[in-house]
This record gives structure tokens, C-alpha cells and sequence, in this order.
């Protein structure tokens, strides 16, 4: 798979099968992206994979303070702000009716609403789960090498024939992720991430985000 391929076959896949993921892929694809750039090579990430128990311990803990409502939220570890301008609001409205018009979830039904949601924390059954972390003291540019390394994953696991869904929703419950995954104090999750074999039979696996035109994003200077 050429790198165009990779970067257009990419999609946040929310369900995959239960077919296993080799090692020795996961590997590879770790090997790759540890040629990822960074600020004066400071390499600010640190990644943890897990499967088979020590992934079904976390999905148990975290949905269960899920089901009890104890979710924290976004704006406490100065993740997403709480109020959010016009234009992304907008795109984040989009995407999310998107998918539930997909999935068949009508606005106002919060208990199916609820539902959806849940299955973020249960990977969307991906059989491997990752957490993305780096050092507590670092500040943005760090957590922007930490994204870009992320990119490099998600696109050598196209490489490999498999998908990722990078998950932000995991932001709200660390305490179980750095109980299981022995994490030290000193680290700060910047994202989940499910890994695996896209099912195909889902119907939420053929939605394709819209992005915006090169036209409103890009900005030329001094090209005549």
C-alpha cells in the first residue's frame, strides 16, 4: 500500500472483528513509528498496548464509572475547551449526527445516545487496545509530537491491512488505564486508540467525514 492509499484508506473504525492481531505486526508498526519527528528529537511519547485481560480489566472499571456517571470532564485536564466556537461546533454536530443517522439513533434518545457512546470504552471491540501517553511536564509542542507519532500508527496499521480508531473519550477515566497499565504518576494519557480488523458488515464503518476544502484552510504567500 503506497502512502496516498494509506492516507485515504484511514478512518476512525467503530467496529472491528475479533480476529487477533499478530504481535510481530504491532511491531512493525511501532518499529515505524518511532521514526516519527519531534521537536529536537525529544521523542516526548511513551505507548502501552494491551489485550485479552489487562484490556478487558480496564473496559470493565471505566464502563462501569461510565454507567455511574463519573465521567471527568475534558476541560480538567485542559483537553477540549468547554465552550467551543461556531465553526467547530458545527463540524462536531455534523460528524455526530452523521453517525448516529448511520446507526439508526434519532436526536432526543439519550438512552441509545448513551449506548453509542459506551462502546468507545469498550475499544468499539478492537481486539488491542493503546494509550498514548507522555511526561507530565511537558506543555503543547510535546502533545503535538505525541499527534504526530499517533499519525504515523494509524497510517503504518494501514500498511499492515488493519484500521485504528483514535479515542479522545478515554481522557475521562485514567485512574483504571494507569491502575492496569502500571503507568507512572509522572505521565499524562493524550489519547486512546482501538487496533484491529475492520468489520465490514457495520454500517458505521461507511461513514466518511467530510473536510473541508483546501480553498478555506490553505493560505498561499508570494506564489504570484
Amino acid at each position: 500500500m503506497d502512502i496516498e492509499e494509506a492516507i485515504r484508506s484511514r478512518r476512525s473504525i467503530r467496529a472491528f472483528t475479533n480476529q487477533e492481531v499478530e504481535q510481530e505486526k504491532i511491531s512493525r508498526i511501532l518499529e515505524l513509528a518511532q521514526r516519527s519527528p519531534s521537536g529536537t528529537n525529544t521523542q516526548p511519547w511513551h505507548t502501552y498496548v494491551c489485550k485479552g485481560e489487562a484490556k478487558n480489566a480496564i473496559v470493565r472499571d471505566v464502563c462501569a464509572l461510565f454507567d455511574q456517571g463519573q465521567a471527568k470532564s475534558y476541560a480538567e485536564y485542559d483537553y477540549y475547551p468547554d465552550k467551543w466556537n461556531d465553526t467547530h461546533t458545527a463540524r462536531r454536530r455534523k460528524i455526530g449526527w452523521d453517525l448516529y443517522g448511520l446507526v439508526g439513533i434519532k436526536k432526543g434518545d439519550r438512552e441509545r445516545t448513551a449506548i453509542q457512546a459506551r462502546r468507545n470504552y469498550c475499544f468499539f471491540d478492537a481486539p488491542i487496545g493503546m494509550f498514548f501517553t507522555t511526561d507530565a511536564y511537558l506543555a503543547r509542542g510535546s502533545w503535538s509530537d505525541v499527534g504526530l507519532y499517533m499519525q504515523t500508527v494509524m497510517l503504518a496499521a494501514r500498511g499492515e491491512g488493519l484500521h485504528t480508531c483514535p479515542q479522545a473519550a478515554w481522557i475521562n477515566f485514567q485512574e483504571p488505564i494507569f491502575k492496569h497499565l502500571s503507568i507512572p504518576s509522572d505521565q499524562v494519557i493524550v489519547s486512546g486508540m482501538g487496533l484491529g480488523y475492520e468489520d465490514t458488515s457495520a454500517i458505521e464503518n461507511t461513514l466518511v467525514s467530510e473536510r473541508e476544502k483546501t480553498t478555506n484552510v490553505v493560505n498561499y504567500v508570494g506564489f504570484g
